[in-house]
């Protein structure tokens, strides 16, 4: 029977639960799917994979008391680890728009939950949570005996405290397009009255409902949706959901109060970010909640990309954020363990179909059928990857559905082009190299594919920081997307009407609806049923150009032991040690 945990230990079985478990027997959900919607509805991990019949994978152990690494290995207390990764500036969490930036930022703050590499969520922050049989109500229990930097010990207002600042609008989270945040929100009429047009509709935009938030007790916070989302404890371990304490200003740098093992001691934007384990807070030893933490210290060094394989050759770093495929070669040479993880990170070449020429939707298709997306995975990662279908869901998403290919028709493109007077159609796409060249060489052969069609297509190679400087804003842009456990999450922080990072201005109330009614479907089959009509709306208004899934390639010294492979690139090291 599944069960949810409550702050007395009481047990209860949650419907949720049950009807998994009864899908999971009738083989109408995979047993690794059962985990998640158990873990999703309060059960232990350890609970969970011992009801599926698989045995517990060391990475989904709990932080707290419980380490990573296997039971059999020795950890040595002790050192410092090294790493290879961009060094941004770490302003506020809330608002990152990056990876490498929210894991120089995870060591020093905590979130609510966490998701493993097998997409299983387990407490944090929150020691438990249940929620109501119509997943309309989600009950947190904040774990006691956590303390801030600063002595005080956290409490459920403390979280209240950054719910409302992420559903502040003038904010700007992207948070605010998550599910279970947006279930939490209504539109009002706007406070701000600058428009002089006194006949101009009132302007609205969207604010947390006043009943959403309740502070039950100092270590219980109870929230209210407008309609049911199984995944909020998934969506609080998306990266800018960290929780900071009630007295945070931007930038985090300046006063950086954490719950976590590390703070931070040095931070030169470009060049290293220096993290060292807390020991104590005003001259009393300072006990960290999630039990032993082995390293000392943290360093990231802002290595060029190029040449961070090279670093990692001589000993100067001891592990490396990532490496591309076109490097693959040099890392097989060296004396180090090579990750791999299949992921649901992609690029979209996405078009914003309110500035012209993409206005016209006959423009956005005839570009979407001048490329062929299966032609570009071979030819980018040739031993791994998956194509995508311009919908933004992957295959590796439990809830995808596979819609027919693609096929490529340039004919059908040109006549789409001369239909809509573009015959002679050229057009710009930003695109700055993230994570290596990969993305431009995605856009090249967009280039060389559509120009059959009768279509120039110039490249404008940014630099990274000057990319997403203007990412939400270019009317022509090829952005990378990190992973999420699931297409939905991707799809409502994305093309949800009016979320932040709705980056084509995107605004279809039948895709709104569609995936609305998705997110509430446990069943795997009626859940990929679903998506069908999700994905396939998607597509078809041709928003974009979403050729590939990348895979994501790593390197560590082989006295490194627990370093993560997570398909989101998440670091956690609060239980790797280095071998001295």
């Amino acid at each position: 029977m599944s069960i949810v945990m409550t702050r007395e230990t009481e047990m209860r079985p949650h419907p949720k639960a049950l009807e998994a478990q009864e899908l999971m027997a009738r083989g109408r959900l995979s047993r690794r799917s059962f985990i998640r919607v158990a873990a999703l509805t309060g059960m232990s991990a350890a609970a969970a994979y011992a009801m599926a019949g698989l045995p517990t994978p060391v990475y989904a152990q709990t932080i707290g008391n419980v380490p990573f690494q296997n039971p059999d290995d020795d950890p040595q207390e002790g050192g410092i680890i090294k790493v290879g990764m961009q060094v941004q500036k770490m302003d506020d969490p809330a608002t990152y728009a990056w990876t490498e930036a929210s894991n120089q930022t995870r060591h020093i703050l905590e979130y609510l939950t966490y998701t493993t590499p097998d997409n299983v969520t387990h407490p944090m922050l929150a020691e438990s949570w249940e929620a109501s049989d119509d997943l309309t109500e989600w009950t947190f229990y904040i774990r006691r005996g956590v303390r801030w930097h600063n002595g005080e010990e956290l409490v459920a207002d403390h979280i209240r405290f950054n719910v409302e600042r992420w559903c502040d609008p003038a904010l700007g989270s992207s948070n605010l397009g998550l599910a279970s945040i947006a279930a939490m929100l209504e539109e009002v009429e706007s406070d701000d009255d600058t428009d002089e047009d006194e006949d101009a509709a009132p302007k609205l935009v969207k604010r947390l409902r006043e009943d959403a938030v309740e502070v039950v007790d100092d270590h219980t916070i109870r929230f209210r949706l407008s309609r049911p989302v199984l995944s909020f404890p998934e969506d609080m371990y998306n990266y800018p959901t960290a929780i900071v304490h009630p007295s945070f200003k931007a930038p985090f740098s300046d006063n950086p109060i954490g719950t976590g093992p590390f703070a931070l001691a040095e931070l030169v934007v470009g060049q290293r970010c220096i993290l060292k384990r807390v020991r104590e807070i005003d001259e009393e030893p300072f006990q960290y909640w999630g039990g032993a933490v082995f390293l000392d210290e943290i360093h990231y060094y802002d290595v060029p990309e190029d040449t961070q394989l090279t670093s990692f050759a001589s000993g100067d770093i001891d592990a490396i954020f990532e490496f591309g495929v076109e490097q693959m070669e040099l890392a097989q040479a060296l004396d180090g363990n090579i990750l791999s993880t299949r992921t649901a990170q992609t690029l979209c070449l996405r078009f914003q179909i309110d500035q012209e020429p993409w206005t016209d939707k006959r423009v956005r298709q005839a570009f979407v059928k001048a490329c062929d997306n299966a032609a570009m995975l071979p030819q980018v990662f040739p031993e791994s990857g998956d194509v995508g279908w311009n919908h933004h869901v992957s295959p590796i998403h439990p809830e995808y559905f596979p819609l027919p290919k693609l096929e490529r028709d340039v004919e059908a493109a040109k006549a789409l082009l001369a239909e809509a007077g573009q015959e002679n159609l050229e057009v710009t796409v930003a695109c700055g190299k993230t994570d290596g060249p990969w993305q431009q060489t995605v856009c090249e052969i967009v280039r060389d594919q559509v120009k059959e069609a009768g279509i120039t297509l110039n490249i404008n190679i940014m630099a990274t920081a000057k990319y997403w400087e203007i990412w939400k804003d270019t009317p022509f842009g090829a952005t990378q997307w990190t992973h999420r456990p699931l297409g939905t999450m991707a799809l409502s922080l994305g093309y949800r009407t009016g979320v932040p990072w709705n980056e084509t201005h995107y605004s279809n109330p039948e895709f709104d609806a569609a995936l609305d009614e998705a997110e509430t479907i446990l069943d795997a089959q009626k859940r990929k049923a679903a998506m069908e009509k999700v994905e396939k709306i998607l597509q078809d208004d041709a928003v974009m150009v979403q050729p590939i899934f990348r895979p994501v390639y790593t390197i560590s010294s082989k006295k490194v032991h627990g370093y993560p492979a997570h398909p989101s690139q998440y670091h956690q090291f609060n239980k790797v040690w280095i071998e001295r």
